[in-house]
C-alpha cells in the first residue's frame, strides 16, 4: 500500500493569501515572490479559526433584543501603563498578540505582568518555546519574581500546551513565542504560515471555550510588521507593539487593535537593570534634555489615544553642498515632512528647494498625528532663519497644502499638559481657540495660516490671546 499524498497549498508570507498553485505575484497584497508551499491541515482536524464545540452542541440564531449582555471580566495586571493600553486590563477569554523586535523587552514585560497578576491571587502559566526553565528562572531572579502562583512550561508542541492549560486551569497564559509552537500533524517547520495560523486558531478556540486570557508573543520583520501571516492580526482580539530604539532607555507600548477598548493608546516604560519601569510623567521624561532658546527647536503637545504628552521637534536647515537637496526625517512620516517643506517654500517664500533639511523628534519617539504639522513647519523656519522660539511656547495644528492651519482634537487636554510643565503660551488653530471649553491659565494665540503662525512666533503677536 502506497503512502497517501500530503495535500499542500501556497500561502503568501506577507498577507496569508491562499492559492492552489504558485504565482509570481500575490493576488491579495500584490507582493512579488512571496508565495510558499505548505501542507494543509486535514479536513477533520481542529483549529480552523472558529470556536470548537461539542458535536451535540448546535447554534441557533438569537434576536438582538434577547441577546444577553455581560460586562467583560477584566484582570488587572498591576502595571498601570500596560493596563492603560489594554483598556483596563486583560479580558477573560481574549487572545492578545504582543509583538516587537528581538531583545526589546517583550519577555521582560510579560514576566513582570505575570508576577503582579499572580501576586493578586490569579494562577498564571508561562509557556516558553525559546528558553529553558533555568533561563527563565535567571530572569525572574533579576526581576524579583518569587513566591507567587506562577508555573513555567518549556514546550513547543501545541497538543501538550493545550493539555497543560486544561490541567493547570490558569487565568492567564503567556506563549513566548507563537513562532516556536508547532502542530505535528501539519508536518512543516514551526514559524511558517500554516503553523502560525493553525496554532493561533487553536489557542483562540481554547480561550473562548475556557474563558482564559491568552497572550501570544510574536516577532516582527525588518519592516516592523508581525512575522507570519497578516491573518494573525485579524484573528486575535488585541494587538500590542513594544517599540523603542536600543540606544534609548525608553520603551513605548502601542495598542493598534483592541476589541475591548480604544486603539492607539500609549504606555511609556524605561528599561533599567531590574526590568521595565513605568514612566508616570512622559512629557517631563522626553523634555528632560531640551536646550532652551535654540533655533530649530519647538515643543509640540501631541496626543496618542487619550493620553497627551509634550515632545520636542528639531529641524536643521542648511544649504545643499552638492547635487540634489536631502530630506532626512526621524520620528515622523518622511513624505509628510517633505510636503510641509514644500508648503513653506510656496506659501511663505523661504525657498527651501536647494536646502538640506533634517527633522528629528527628540528622544527617538515616533509621532503619527497631523497635529504636529505646525510645530514641524515652525521648527524648519526657525532653523533656517536662525531665530529661536520662546522656550515657554508650544505650537500645535494641522497644516493644509494651501498654507491654512486646521483644527485638531482634544485641545483642552493638550493645553492642560502644557500648563503642568510650566508653559505660558500656545500657538494653535483659530478654530480651536474659539471653542475652548475652559480657562486653562495659558495664553492662547489663534492663527489661520502658516504665515500668521510664524509672525506670532517671531513678533510675539499675542493680540488674539486669551488668558
Amino acid at each position: 500500500m502506497g503512502l497517501s499524498k500530503v495535500k499542500t497549498r501556497f500561502f503568501c508570507t506577507a498577507c496569508g493569501q491562499e492559492s492552489p498553485k504558485w504565482l509570481g505575484r500575490c493576488p491579495g497584497c500584490a507582493a512579488w515572490n512571496t508565495l510558499v508551499e505548505e501542507p494543509v491541515a486535514p479536513a477533520v482536524a481542529p483549529g480552523v479559526g472558529v470556536r470548537r464545540r461539542d458535536r451535540s452542541e448546535t447554534s441557533a440564531p438569537v434576536h438582538i433584543d434577547q441577546a444577553g449582555v455581560t460586562e467583560n471580566l477584566r484582570l488587572a495586571t498591576g502595571i498601570a501603563e500596560l493596563d492603560r493600553v489594554l483598556g483596563g486590563g486583560l479580558v477573560a477569554g481574549s487572545l492578545t498578540l504582543l509583538a516587537g523586535d528581538p531583545g526589546i523587552g517583550k519577555s521582560t514585560l510579560v514576566l513582570q505582568a505575570a508576577h503582579r497578576l499572580a501576586g493578586q491571587g490569579g494562577r498564571v502559566l508561562y509557556v516558553s518555546g525559546e528558553e529553558s526553565v533555568q533561563q527563565i528562572k535567571l530572569r525572574a531572579s533579576r526581576l524579583g519574581v518569587t513566591g507567587v502562583d506562577l508555573y513555567l512550561l518549556p514546550e513547543t508542541n501545541i497538543e501538550h500546551i493545550l493539555a497543560a492549560i486544561r490541567d493547570t486551569a490558569p487565568v492567564w497564559v503567556v506563549v513566548d513565542s507563537i513562532q516556536t509552537v508547532y502542530w505535528a500533524e501539519l508536518g512543516s517547520a514551526p514559524g511558517n504560515v500554516a503553523q502560525v495560523r493553525e496554532c493561533a486558531a487553536r489557542f483562540l478556540g481554547l480561550a473562548k471555550d475556557r474563558g482564559v486570557a491568552i497572550t501570544l508573543v510574536g516577532h516582527v520583520t525588518k519592516d516592523g510588521a508581525v512575522a507570519g501571516p497578516r491573518l494573525l492580526e485579524h484573528m486575535v482580539d488585541v494587538v500590542l507593539y513594544l517599540e523603542g530604539e536600543r540606544h534609548y532607555p525608553y520603551r513605548v507600548l502601542r495598542g493598534v487593535k483592541n476589541r475591548f477598548g480604544s486603539t492607539n493608546e500609549l504606555g511609556i516604560f524605561e528599561m533599567r537593570g531590574d526590568g521595565l519601569v513605568e514612566v508616570l510623567n512622559p512629557s517631563a521624561f522626553f523634555l528632560a534634555e531640551r536646550s532652551r532658546g535654540v533655533p530649530g527647536s519647538v515643543v509640540v503637545p501631541c496626543l496618542e489615544g487619550t493620553r497627551p504628552f509634550l515632545v520636542e521637534v528639531q529641524a536643521l536647515v542648511v544649504p545643499a553642498t552638492f547635487g540634489q537637496a536631502r530630506r532626512t526625517v526621524t520620528g515622523m512620516d518622511h513624505h509628510r515632512a517633505v510636503v510641509l517643506a514644500a508648503v513653506l517654500d510656496k506659501k511663505v517664500g523661504l525657498h527651501l528647494g536647494q536646502k538640506d533639511i533634517y527633522v528629528n523628534i527628540a528622544g527617538g519617539l515616533k509621532i503619527t498625528e497631523p497635529a504636529a504639522d505646525l510645530g514641524v513647519v515652525v521648527a524648519m523656519a526657525s532653523g533656517w532663519r536662525n531665530w529661536p522660539v520662546h522656550p515657554e511656547t508650544v505650537v500645535v495644528g494641522e497644516v493644509g497644502l494651501t498654507g491654512e492651519v486646521r483644527a485638531v482634537g482634544h485641545m483642552d487636554k493638550r493645553l492642560m499638559e502644557a500648563v503642568k510643565l510650566g508653559f505660558k503660551r500656545c500657538i494653535c488653530p483659530q478654530q480651536n481657540r474659539k471653542y475652548l471649553k475652559q480657562e486653562t491659565g495659558i495664553t492662547v494665540v489663534g492663527v489661520e495660516t502658516v504665515m500668521e503662525a510664524l509672525q506670532a512666533v517671531v513678533g510675539g503677536n499675542d493680540g488674539q490671546g486669551t488668558g
